[in-house]
């Protein structure tokens, strides 16, 4: 499949290209120019915008002079041509964020709301969105419930169902959501030792360059404990394969085969083309030799790729 490339590219009001990363595995700061919402204190964290730039701070949102540094962990800093108006979205609750307004029910789905919401607030020209893993997830809700509110859209190691990958092929969803509440316990039962052990496990087989492990590791073990279950089980239930067929911008998925998964490839990729076979304009794109931090893994191969999903030389 030939690459899906922008027909025009969406510009700020001062041309320069739009990138709007959700992003939900942690980050190394707030913003210094921005405000979480004031309607709902805390459930975005914050944003930094050349549009507008709110002194002071809401409940949700730190300070921190160096949001690059966020761009900077999704390789979206090296990306020559494209400026983030709004650097990747740090979510209440993750990382040494608190949990504000995720402090109960659902995380994924309001903060999509609120992106979007903070697009049409904002008067933005129909950014360009990057998704990686939950991002991906909150990309899609974008996209299919607010499709008008971006350009375009890159999901990054995201499916648009977990539910078989826990449950098995073809599990109901009644059966999905008993094996996410039995997860879902299992992790609220954790002590801090064992926590600590299963962070460092799991982003063992997340991230293949030892030298960012460190970092990641830390914002897990920082993040809120019962935000982040709640988090979990929400991405395992949620099926958005039916909303799918709802999304009319382009849609770009980068996407790894992980060692625990030691299928043919060509099995592995067809998962992938029958899991967002709704989606009209579909380009998938297999990464290599990564595990599921593309962007640190392979931080070339995703700037090359974010550079061709943006349309910049």
């Amino acid at each position: 499949m030939p690459p899906i490339m922008p027909r025009r590219r969406d510009e700020s009001r001062d041309g320069k290209q739009q990138i709007f990363a959700p992003r939900v595995h942690g980050g190394a700061g707030g913003c210094r120019d921005g405000a979480a919402d004031r309607r709902r204190p805390g459930r975005t964290l914050c944003f930094r915008t050349h549009h507008r730039a709110h002194r002071g701070h809401g409940p949700g949102c730190h300070p921190d002079p160096r949001p690059e540094l966020l761009a900077a962990r999704l390789g979206l800093d090296r990306v020559r041509g494209a400026r983030l108006p709004l650097p990747p979205v740090q979510v209440a609750g993750f990382a040494d964020q608190p949990a504000g307004a995720n402090k109960e029910g659902l995380v994924a789905a309001p903060v999509a709301e609120e992106i979007a919401r903070y697009i049409a607030e904002s008067g933005l020209s129909k950014p360009a969105v990057i998704g990686h893993s939950m991002g991906g997830t909150m990309g899609m809700m974008l996209a299919a419930r607010h499709p008008q509110a971006l350009s375009r859209l890159m999901v990054v190691d995201m499916v648009p169902y977990m539910g078989p990958l826990f449950a098995g092929p073809g599990a109901s969803a009644q059966k999905v959501e008993s094996v996410a509440d039995g997860i879902a316990a299992g992790m609220r039962a954790a002590t801090p030792e064992q926590r600590s052990k299963r962070a460092g496990d799991t982003i063992a087989g997340m991230v293949n360059t030892e030298a960012m492990r460190a970092g990641a590791t830390a914002d897990s073990l920082a993040s809120d404990p019962d935000v982040g279950v709640r988090a979990y089980r929400e991405l395992i239930v949620t099926d958005l394969t039916p909303e799918l067929a709802k999304i009319t911008v382009p849609v770009t998925v980068l996407y790894v085969q992980p060692k625990s998964v030691p299928i043919p490839a060509a099995m592995f990729d067809g998962f992938y083309k029958t899991a967002y076979a709704p989606v009209k304009s579909l380009n998938l794109k297999r990464i290599e030799d990564s595990a599921h931090f593309i962007m640190w893994d392979q931080p070339q191969r995703f700037q090359g790729e974010v550079k061709a999903f943006l349309g910049t030389p």
